[in-house]
């Protein structure tokens, strides 16, 4: 987008921002009534301007590329890739045009091959090179932090995450939270609106404020300010055992929260974000448009209405953390007071995914972005906003490389020439709908309007370093299409605890001492680090071979959950020690700031990232030298055909088989669909 164009989707927000202020209209006894009016003196508006900026000068042009994608199968037994490499979403027509497991013949099957795409290939090192350096090398990061003179072993991590360094940054904000630009040039110009004094959320799910200021209308019990908090089901991203953890928080504009004379009503904006949930979910039974004063606004399948904001805080791992007790965390789910980063969405302009048909991948575009003021434009409708740690632990804006891995799990595919920063815009996976994750996984009915708690996480009182800190309270939600647990779907594909493909020790040594041949299983849970120090890829065949039969044998039985449905802790979460040590990995990334390297630092490098190949399936460095057993993977071949559209492509293949089936060992799911029953 150049600035004219940002300038005129600013002039198209102004419109939005008319006719909302068209629909406003005076309370009366039994609605609720309006917020103090503005004071007059505010600062002049500034443009809200940004740059093109090529990938090529960043430090790491392959941002867009998650560090989960580089890691090896074990011989096609963990297959990670099919949660975002899909052609489900895009089959449905449901707010995603980037189908990617076949569907379309320009992009090819993501979860077969490593067919990474490329950016002015050869003047830029392409994509088969992994560039994240803290997850490959975790001995290189730590290195980086020997030299700045600190030692790991002074942190007190349980100290850390228990401090705040949201209010700070909140209060820096320029300009009335209720709009979702300040309007003011300033590093948090768009910093989300949602002050963390007003959280937690009700038990509606309602963020409500005992500061006039900071609300729309009272309805009794607060000041509503818009924002109403989302409990979603994770995927083996961001949850407890990954070391991140998050809270969502959804509002639409004011228009939403207005009945049809323009008085505000609670009731209408409930119902509004229900039909924003349920067409996104799609779940719709005929509704076309939405609600009171915004029923002029049709409902657009799979997309959000413009002006829909997101605010995302990505907490660490607190495991004492479950609502109860304020002086720990005020919020629930395992989430810290501390937060490693506020995210933020707002939906800028229309998308009309259609337009791209089969469209060839190409993501060499440059992307728009502010350099100062931490936003970035996702090409295909959003803005999307990053606040993250500095060195010493307070929040500043993501410079624009930062902000594209962003865009590389939210974006989508564009061809129009009318809008958007490129008349053509390839990026983003194939599970999103308009370019978002939580909301399609919202759990259903109330459980899924309340603040985020991780399947109701409840603490255990004074639990040991080492032994699992508590349990869940709510169900296994169910995957839809699938008629399966979605915890079970997880584990019969990954075999792991997140989408690295890694099985963190007590979940490891869980799972050893309940499956068991003595137990009725097929045979004993192997031991994976035994077949790896026994030095033959052979071994660490046959051993992830039995583990996957076993996991499956295991889930069948439904032995991942109690007799009430819910997942076991063990499996779920970390113990007191796990996390802490994961804080302490993620800080080493805080205090060098080498966030362009990887976010995600395990104590060393997961087996997942190391070659444990057989020859008949093996593969060399693109400069011909053969990988010894057990070497990290730094690189894969690629196409070095320059006649072929895929020069300098990845060609090498993840030993995923797609005709496998299921029964004989098959991980291969060409339309999984995020969506729940």
């Amino acid at each position: 987008m150049r600035t004219e164009t940002i300038l005129g989707l600013s002039a198209l927000a102004v419109a939005v921002g008319l006719a909302l202020l068209a629909c406003q209209g005076g309370g009366d006894s039994s609605t609720q009534t309006n917020s103090p009016s503005t004071p007059p003196a505010t600062p002049a508006y500034a443009p809200l301007n940004g740059e093109s900026i090529s990938r090529a000068t960043f430090q790491n042009p392959h941002a867009h590329i998650p560090a989960q994608c580089y890691i090896e199968t074990s011989f096609g037994t963990q297959n990670a890739y099919l949660f975002c490499h899909t052609d489900g979403v895009a089959k449905r027509g449901l707010g995603n045009n980037n189908p990617q497991a076949g569907l379309n013949p320009n992009v090819g099957n993501l979860q077969a091959e490593y067919a990474f795409g490329v950016i002015d290939y050869p003047f830029v090192p392409n994509s088969s090179i992994n560039p994240w350096i803290n997850t490959l090398r975790p001995e290189v990061l730590k290195k980086a932090v020997d030299a700045l003179g600190l030692k790991l072993e002074d942190w007190d991590m349980q100290a850390y995450v228990r401090q705040d360094n949201w209010r700070a940054a909140f209060a820096q904000r320029p300009g009335s939270p209720k709009e979702w630009d300040s309007g003011i040039d300033h590093p948090l110009r768009l910093f989300p609106g949602l002050a963390p004094d007003d959280l937690p959320a009700g038990n509606d799910g309602f963020v409500r404020s005992t500061v006039a200021e900071r609300g729309f209308f009272q309805d009794g019990q607060g000041w509503i300010t818009g924002w109403r908090a989302v409990n979603f089901m994770p995927y083996g991203i961001f949850t407890p055992r990954s070391g991140s953890v998050s809270g969502i928080y959804i509002r639409l504009p004011e228009v939403f929260m207005k009945d049809a004379e323009g008085r505000f009503s609670l009731a209408v904006y409930a119902a509004n974000l229900e039909r924003v949930a349920a067409n996104i979910q799609d779940r719709l039974q005929g509704e076309t448009h939405y609600l009171g004063a915004a029923a002029g606004i049709a409902i657009v399948r799979g997309q959000y209405p413009l002006g829909t904001e997101f605010a995302h805080p990505l907490h660490y791992v607190d495991v004492e953390a479950d609502g109860a007790n304020p002086s720990i965390s005020p919020y629930p789910g395992t989430r810290a007071r501390r937060v490693k980063e506020i995210r933020w969405m707002y939906k800028m302009h229309p998308w009309h995914p259609e337009e791209f048909g089969m469209g060839l991948k190409d993501e060499s575009a440059p992307v728009y972005a502010n350099r100062q003021q931490g936003w970035i434009d996702n090409g295909v409708g959003w803005l999307l906003g990053g606040w993250i740690e500095d060195a010493g632990g307070a929040l500043r804006p993501q410079s624009p490389s930062e902000l594209t891995q962003c865009v590389g799990c939210h974006s989508g595919n564009l061809r129009q020439p009318d809008i958007g920063q490129n008349a053509v815009y390839t990026s983003g996976t194939g599970n999103t709908i308009d370019s978002t994750w939580a909301l399609p996984r919202k759990l259903a009915g109330e459980a899924g309007w309340r603040e985020m708690d991780y399947l109701g996480y409840t603490a255990k009182a004074q639990a040991v370093l080492d032994e699992s800190p508590g349990r869940l309270t709510l169900p296994e939600p169910h995957n839809r299409a699938l008629g399966q647990g979605e915890f079970k779907v997880f584990l019969d594909y990954v075999v792991g605890a997140s989408l690295y493909g890694d099985m963190p020790a007590s979940m490891d040594a869980y799972l050893a001492d309940q499956i068991r041949k003595s137990r009725g299983y097929s045979a004993d849970w192997p031991s994976l680090s035994a077949a790896l120090a026994d030095g033959r890829a052979e071994s660490v065949r046959s051993a992830q071979e039995t583990r996957l039969k076993l996991m499956r044998e295991f889930t069948a039985r439904g032995a991942y959950k109690d007799a009430e449905g819910r997942i076991l802790p063990e499996l779920f979460l970390p113990s007191r020690r796990e996390a802490l040590e994961a804080a302490r990995c993620y800080r080493q990334v805080v205090v060098t700031q080498r966030y362009d390297f990887g976010k995600d630092v395990f104590a060393e490098t997961p087996f997942t990232l190391r070659y444990f190949r057989t020859p008949e399936v093996g593969f060399t460095h693109q400069d011909g030298r053969p990988y010894v057993l057990g070497e990290v993977i730094t690189d894969r071949p690629i196409e070095t055909n320059p006649a072929k559209f895929t020069f300098g492509m990845g060609i090498t293949p993840t030993l995923i088989d797609e005709d496998k089936p299921f029964a004989q060992g098959g991980t291969f799911l060409r339309d999984y669909v995020p969506l729940l029953d």
